[in-house]
C-alpha cells in the first residue's frame, strides 16, 4: 500500500532525503516512523508544514552526542537530521561575527575560524572523537570549561534563524533590530531541547585566539583545601579564563587554572599562580579530565549547580555521598562559575542510584543551586524526576503552548513533560 505522509516528505524535501525511520534511529529508545533531512531553511520549512498537517510528532538530532540526555519522546513520528544543514552562511571578520547553519559540527567551525585568527569560544564537554553540532549545543545550552571568561552559549548567541512548528520561519537577532513576536528567540530556543522549534542558522558574536595560553595544576587533599585555592585564585590578579576542579571516586582532587593572553603576560600570571597555589604544575597542554564529562555512555550523568561559595561544601557533600553508599562518585566542573557534573556508574542499583539523587538534589538546594539528571539508564529515569523542582514552570508552559499549541514537537523530551 502506498505510504502518502512519506511521499509528502519526500516531495517537500526531494528524493531519498526522506525515508522510512529503523532501530538505529531511536531516540532515547523510541523509534520514529520517518526521517528526513532537510538541507536548507525553505525545505525544512517544507518538511514541517507537512509534520503539521499530518499531526506528525518531530524531534530534531544532529550528531547525536546528547540525544541521550532528557527524557524519551512521548511520541515520535519525524526525525529531522540536520546533517545536510551545514557550512558557514557568513564570517564578518572585522566585526567578529559569524552566522552558520545548524548542523555544522563544532570543530568544523573553529578549523574555518582559525585562518583569521578567530575562534567560537565554546569548549561544550564531549567523550573522544564526538563532534557536538552547532544545533545541538543551542538546544542543550552546553557550555565548557570557559564559560568563566566568555560566557554561555546564551552570552554568545547575538541572533537565530528558526522553522516554527507551524512551518513558518521566525528570526530574531543579528541585523534584525528587534523581532516582531516580542520574543528574545535565542535565549527561548537555548536549553529548550528542541521542544519549540527547528533551529536552521544562528549568528554568534567571536573572539581573538589567545596568542598564548597556560594550564597550572595542583593535587589537593579534600574539597575544604580545593575551596581555599578556588577562593585564593579569584581574588587574585590572575584573571582566569577557567578555574576546574576534578574529585576522582579515590578520593584524589586536583584544581586546574587555564589562563590566556600575550606570551609574556601569560607566562608572568603563571609564575605568579605557581606561587599562589604553592608548587603548581605549568603546562601548554590541559590535564586528561579537562573539558569531559564524569561519566561514560550508559552511566547516570548529573549537573550541579550552586553558588562559588558552596562550590567546596558540595564537593564534600557528593565525597561523603560516595563513602556512605560505598559507590564511585566521581564529579568535576568550575569552581570558577558553580558548575559542576557528577558520574555514577551504570551498575549502580536504581533505587541507590535514586536515592543519592534525592540526597545530592536536597544538598545543591540548600547551597543555592540545584541539581539535573542530564543522562540515565531507563530503570533509574523510572524512579526520579530527571529535572526536580522548577521554578517558573508555568512561564515555560505557556510559552510552549504559544509556539507548538498541539505539542508536537519533542513532546514529553523536557522538564515538566513538555
Amino acid at each position: 500500500m502506498p505510504d502518502d505522509v512519506l511521499a509528502d516528505l519526500r516531495a517537500a524535501a526531494g528524493g531519498d532525503r526522506a525515508r522510512p525511520g529503523g532501530a538505529g534511529d531511536a531516540v532515547a529508545g523510541v523509534q520514529p516512523r520517518y526521517v528526513a533531512a532537510p538541507g536548507s531553511t525553505e525545505e525544512a520549512t517544507a518538511l514541517l508544514r507537512v509534520a503539521a498537517a499530518r499531526h506528525l510528532a518531530v524531534v530534531v538530532t544532529g550528531a547525536g552526542t546528547r540525544q541521550d540526555w532528557a527524557g524519551p519522546p512521548q511520541r515520535l513520528d519525524l526525525l529531522l537530521h540536520t546533517g545536510r544543514l551545514t557550512g558557514v552562511v557568513e564570517h564578518a571578520a572585522g566585526d567578529l561575527i559569524v552566522v552558520v547553519r545548524a548542523g555544522t559540527a563544532m570543530v568544523d567551525l573553529q578549523a574555518k575560524l582559525a585562518p583569521a585568527g578567530q575562534q567560537l569560544a565554546l569548549d561544550t564537554p564531549l567523550p573522544p572523537g564526538a563532534a557536538a553540532t552547532i544545533g545541538g549545543v543551542v538546544a542543550t545550552n552546553a557550555s565548557g570549561p570557559r564559560r568563566m571568561r566568555y560566557g554561555t552559549v546564551r552570552d554568545l548567541l547575538i541572533g537565530i534563524t528558526v522553522v516554527r512548528p507551524d512551518g513558518v520561519v521566525a528570526r530574531a537577532g543579528g541585523k534584525v533590530v528587534k523581532n516582531v513576536a516580542g520574543y528574545d528567540l535565542g535565549k527561548l530556543f537555548t536549553g529548550a531541547y528542541g521542544t519549540l522549534g527547528l533551529v536552521t542558522e544562528c549568528a554568534f558574536r567571536l573572539h581573538p585566539l589567545p596568542a598564548a595560553r597556560t594550564f597550572l595544576t595542583r593535587r589537593t587533599a579534600d574539597a575544604a583545601g580545593t575551596g581555599r585555592l578556588a577562593a585564593a585564585v579569584l581574588a587574585s590578579q590572575l584573571v582566569p579564563s577557567a578555574l576546574e576542579v576534578d574529585a576522582a571516586p579515590d578520593g584524589g582532587t586536583e584544581i586546574a587554572v587555564l589562563l590566556e593572553g600575550t606570551a609574556r603576560g601569560v607566562r608572568e600570571r603563571a609564575a605568579a599562580g605557581v606561587a599562589l597555589l604553592g608548587g603548581a604544575t605549568a603546562a601548554d597542554e590541559p590535564p586528561h579530565w579537562w573539558s569531559s564529562y564524569p561519566w561514560r555512555p550508559g552511566d547516570v550523568g548529573l549537573k550541579l549547580t550552586t553558588v562559588l561559595s558552596g562550590v567546596p561544601r558540595l564537593l564534600a557533600a557528593v565525597g561523603k555521598a560516595a563513602r556512605r553508599h560505598r559507590v564511585p562518585l566521581a564529579v568535576r566542573g568550575s569552581a570558577g562559575t558553580g558548575v559542576l557534573y557528577g558520574g555514577l556508574p551504570a551498575a549502580t542499583a536504581p533505587e541507590l542510584a535514586a536515592r543519592i539523587v534525592t540526597e545530592l538534589r536536597a544538598e545543591a538546594g540548600t547551597a543555592g543551586g540545584h541539581l539535573v539528571v542530564l543522562t540515565a539508564p531507563p530503570a533509574v529515569r523510572e524512579r526520579i524526576d530527571l529535572w526536580g523542582p522548577v521554578e517558573g514552570l508555568d512561564l515555560m508552559r505557556r510559552v510552549k503552548a504559544q509556539f507548538d499549541p498541539e505539542a508536537r514537537f519533542a513532546p514529553g523530551r523536557f522538564v515538566g513533560g513538555i
